[in-house]
C-alpha cells in the first residue's frame, strides 16, 4: 500500500491505548472533548482518516479493506497495543472491517455506526437512473452552465459536501454491506445509538447486536445521528462504565 502523510495526534499517558475514527466529512476534531476526557486515564490515538482533515487523499478511491489496511498500518506504526477503538458512523465501518480481521482488539465502541446495507426501494433505483441520465445529458455545451444546479438535488449531504474524488470513495463503502465481517468479531462491543438518528437508524443497532458473538446497546434519547455529541456527559459516563476494567 502507497505511503501517505497521516495526521495522528497523540495524548495521555495511560497503560491501555484507545484509537478514536471520526465519521465522513470529519477530523479528530470530532473526537476532542472525548480524546480530552481519556487521556486522563488512557494512552488515546485521535486520527485523520485519509481524505480528512490533516491526512493525505487516497491514491485511488477506498473501501472499507483499504481504511482498514491503513488502520493496521498506523496501529504498527506506533506500536499501539491491543487497542480498544471507538468508530462513529464510517469511523464504524472501518473499525469494524479492521476488528474482522485483526482479533488483538480488546473492546469495539460503535457509535451510530454504518455497516448495514438495506434493500433499496423502487424509487431509489428511478432516481439513481435519472441521475445517470441528467449526468450525460448536462455535459453539452448549452447546458453545461445549469449543471451543477439541476445535479446538486440528488444525493446525500455528504455526498454533495464531497470532491469529485472522495465522492467515488463515498459511493464505495456506503455499499458494502458488512454482517459477514460483524459476525466474526469476537472482542467485546458497546453498540450507542441515538434513538431519533435517521441516518443510521435505531434498527441497525439491534441487527448488529444479533451478529456480534459480545455485545450490548446503549441509547440515547431523542438523539440523532451525531448521538455523543448532543449528549456528551452520558456519553462519557458510559464509557467510563464499559473501561473500568482497563484503566
Amino acid at each position: 500500500m502507497m505511503i501517505l502523510k497521516l495526521n495522528v495526534e497523540m495524548s495521555g499517558e495511560g497503560k491501555t491505548h484507545v484509537v478514536l475514527l471520526h465519521g465522513w466529512g470529519q477530523s479528530t476534531k470530532a473526537f476532542e472533548t472525548v480524546s480530552n476526557h481519556l487521556s486522563k486515564s488512557f494512552k488515546v490515538f485521535n486520527l485523520d482518516l485519509p481524505g480528512f482533515g490533516r491526512s493525505e487523499k487516497p491514491p485511488y478511491p477506498y473501501g472499507t479493506k483499504e481504511y482498514a489496511e491503513t488502520l493496521k498500518t498506523i496501529i504498527e506504526e506506533y506500536n499501539i497495543i491491543d487497542p480498544i477503538i471507538i468508530g462513529h458512523s464510517f469511523g464504524g465501518r472501518v473499525a469494524i472491517q479492521y476488528a474482522s480481521n485483526n482479533h488483538q482488539v480488546k473492546k469495539l465502541v460503535l457509535i451510530d455506526s454504518a455497516g448495514i446495507v438495506h434493500k433499496k426501494a423502487l424509487k431509489y433505483y428511478v432516481k439513481i437512473y435519472l441521475f445517470k441520465i441528467l449526468k450525460n445529458v448536462f455535459k453539452l455545451p448549452v447546458l453545461k452552465n445549469y449543471r451543477n444546479r439541476v445535479l446538486s438535488k440528488f444525493g446525500s449531504t455528504d455526498y454533495k459536501n464531497a470532491d469529485e474524488f472522495m465522492r467515488k470513495t463515498l459511493v464505495k463503502v456506503v455499499n458494502e454491506d458488512l454482517k459477514d465481517e460483524l459476525a466474526r468479531i469476537t472482542c467485546p462491543t458497546l453498540l450507542i445509538w441515538g434513538t431519533n438518528d435517521e441516518v443510521t437508524p435505531i434498527q441497525d443497532a439491534y441487527i448488529m447486536n444479533e451478529l456480534l458473538k459480545d455485545s450490548g446497546i446503549v441509547k440515547i434519547e431523542k438523539a440523532g445521528h451525531f448521538s455523543y455529541l448532543e449528549n456528551m456527559s452520558l456519553f462519557l459516563s458510559v464509557l467510563d462504565v464499559f473501561f473500568k476494567e482497563d484503566q
